[in-house]
């Protein structure tokens, strides 16, 4: 399966630093790790939300994929429109489903004011 996963700098240079194959774990304020399943609700919300809160102002749509197996046991949750459809895969998770990763994580779109 195809996923997104729309970010900040920061956390887009943790991806990085792992050489583009893992996502880094989630702060303790953050007990859930939302990918999306596609690339509209994605870049909206690194557009409209990531670009306005971050530091530096930038948000990314990152894409990726998962093994599609693993990730039937997670439940699609669609959080407003039709298309506002997500995962939530608990924090102590993370490092499970980041070994179902497939290939690199890839920046598909950037959005700066």
């Amino acid at each position: 399966m195809i996923l997104f996963r729309p970010i900040g700098t920061k956390e887009k240079d943790k991806i990085e630093e792992s050489g583009w194959t893992r996502f880094p774990p989630r702060l303790p304020e953050q007990p859930i790790f939302y990918p999306v399943l596609n690339e509209k609700y994605a870049s909206e919300i690194a557009e409209q939300w990531n670009v306005k809160y971050n530091e530096d102002h930038k948000g990314y749509v990152m894409k990726f994929e998962i093994d599609d197996e693993y990730i039937k046991r997670y439940e699609i949750h669609t959080v407003g429109s039709e298309y506002h459809q997500e995962l939530w895969i608990p924090a102590e998770k993370l490092e499970e489903f980041n070994q179902h990763i497939i290939g690199e994580i890839q920046v598909i779109k950037e959005y700066h004011i």
